[in-house]
């Protein structure tokens, strides 16, 4: 494998490149110059990646020439939210923004949906490029045009398809994480062997570790994987139009129910509530009938080896309400004619959606969650 992979996201006229691999911020004059309307871009990233990774992303874009103005928000998840979205939008615009500009999008998944949906919203419609620094942004978050922000009403509910230029996937980044955060985006990885990809699921439960701790070969694999795997989904089903792309919710539904309850703060990380909603999703397939209960065990065994929670119960300092989280899931935005969509498991590499999942199931899987 070589050091650098492109995958291309196939959406005719809106089609554009994943680009994976080592060093990329210093080549991001070279490779996003010939894609840019004009050479001047607004980079929107945190305070951490401000100091940790704009200097070098600003010297790789000087090298092709390119303008940069940057805006600096607060990190965290509390940052995505209306009032620093107004806050992106007017500094676009009292900047001069044009509709030939492009915003960068420098950061995880927050700073990635924010700034998708700012540039998706400012004169009706500017380019982006998403840099994202986590793995979880990397292998989820920056693919696909799913942008927006969160609503005291739930996660997510506020945005737009908005698809990047480009994407590019510098894996050096990932060096800076802390672990808890790698541990997170891992989940995301899981998720796709999960989805249709037994073979990739048991090459994780070998060489999940590797990656996580930064062997560069495993990691890259693990990107270009899933990062391949989402690129097919999304050009067969961009906007869930099938079905087939609301697969990739995989253990969201119960997690965004739990990101909820906990106020969306740091008790609680995007990654750490899907290990546990994968978790609970396989359980759940088990008391159906539907997923044998080895492939259950297999899953959970799995996010537990690695260090990521898998019960309700290990958040630390909460205690859950089995009724609080089905209210949240009725908020959820696969909720069809009042009804809760599922993404269950015939096994590993078997997903499919269900409308029909009887509603004292979830409650009992839920209050046996929650006490264990």
């Amino acid at each position: 494998m070589s050091e650098t992979e492109t995958l291309r996201v196939d959406l005719g006229a809106r089609s554009y490149d994943i680009v994976v691999g080592a060093g990329l911020l210093a080549r991001a004059g070279e490779l996003l110059a010939p894609l840019l309307q004009r050479p001047r871009v607004f980079v929107v990233t945190d305070e951490n990646l401000a100091e940790q990774h704009l200097p070098a992303l600003v010297r790789g874009l000087a090298t092709g020439g390119i303008a940069v103005e940057s805006l600096v928000l607060p990190a965290g998840e509390f940052t995505k939210d209306f009032q620093h979205l107004q806050r992106v939008v007017e500094t676009l615009l009292e900047k001069g923004a044009e509709r030939r500009d492009t915003v960068i999008a420098l950061g995880g998944g927050v700073i990635g949906d924010l700034a998708g949906f700012a540039a998706a919203v400012t004169l009706r419609g500017i380019d982006v490029v998403q840099v994202p620094t986590t793995l979880l942004a990397q292998v989820d978050s920056s693919v696909g045009g799913k942008t927006g922000i969160n609503s005291a009403h739930g996660k997510n509910l506020v945005g737009a398809f908005h698809q990047p230029r480009a994407v590019l996937a510098d894996t050096d980044v990932l060096d800076t994480l802390p672990l808890r955060q790698r541990l997170a985006g891992y989940a995301e990885v899981v998720k796709y062997g999960c989805i249709d990809d037994p073979g990739f699921f048991a090459w994780l439960e070998t060489n999940g570790l590797d990656a996580i701790e930064g062997e560069r070969a495993a990691r890259r694999h693990a990107v270009v994987r899933s990062c391949r795997r989402k690129a097919d989904i999304v050009a067969a089903d961009e906007r869930e139009s099938s079905g087939a792309r609301a697969l990739l919710n995989l253990g969201h539904t119960f997690a965004h129910a739990l990101e909820a309850a906990c106020g969306y703060g740091d008790a609680l990380l995007h990654g750490e509530a899907v290990a546990i909603g994968t978790v609970l999703a396989a359980d759940l397939s088990v008391e159906l009938g539907h997923c044998p209960a080895e492939h259950a065990v297999r899953i959970r065994n799995h996010l537990a080896a690695v260090g990521l929670p898998t019960s309700p119960a290990q958040v630390p300092g909460r205690v859950f309400e089995p009724e609080r989280l089905m209210a949240h899931m009725q908020k959820d935005k696969k909720v069809r004619d009042g009804r809760t969509t599922f993404v269950l498991l015939n096994g590993i590499g078997g997903a499919f959606l269900s409308r029909d999942v009887p509603a004292d199931a979830v409650r009992a899987l839920l209050a046996t969650a929650v006490a264990a």
